[in-house]
């Protein structure tokens, strides 16, 4: 009998102390004092000639494989549209798209003078017609 007043009542002690801990949890972020950083995203779409044959639209790719190997920018992603059904509101006429996550304006900013960006987008650049870029700032 004495033991299944323990197990209930530790039943009950352990309900009491998930309940609270999770009530806890909820109201932590009215409490935290530390903030979340914003996040600088840079986003290039490109056109590419189109007389480029398709192993040197293959080759563009090295261009980001490239950017990939540079300081300051993580998270580099690129690819090419997808195939969504047309809508008024969509563009597809890009061939390569590439984004970048950066922690600073600072950091975005370093990255685009480095000597090494600077070389391969002059190395690159006879690639592609136009170039569109947008950088972006996401706050917390």
């Amino acid at each position: 009998m004495e033991r299944r007043k323990f197990l209930f009542r530790s039943a009950q002690a352990s309900a009491l102390l998930l309940f609270s801990g999770n009530l806890f949890a909820s109201a932590l972020p009215l409490f935290n004092p530390i903030k979340k950083k914003k996040v600088y995203f840079h986003y290039l779409l490109f056109w590419l000639r189109k007389d480029l044959s398709e192993a040197e639209v293959k080759a563009f790719e090295n261009f980001f494989k490239g950017l990939a190997r540079l300081p300051y920018q993580k998270n580099l992603r690129y690819g090419k549209p997808a195939a969504s059904s047309p809508r008024s509101v969509l563009d597809n006429s890009f061939t390569y798209n590439v984004s970048m996550e950066f922690e600073s304006l600072e950091a975005l900013e370093a990255y685009g003078k480095l000597p090494e960006h600077l070389a391969l987008v002059q190395e690159y650049k006879p690639y592609f017609e136009k170039m569109m870029v947008h950088d972006t700032v996401y706050n917390p």
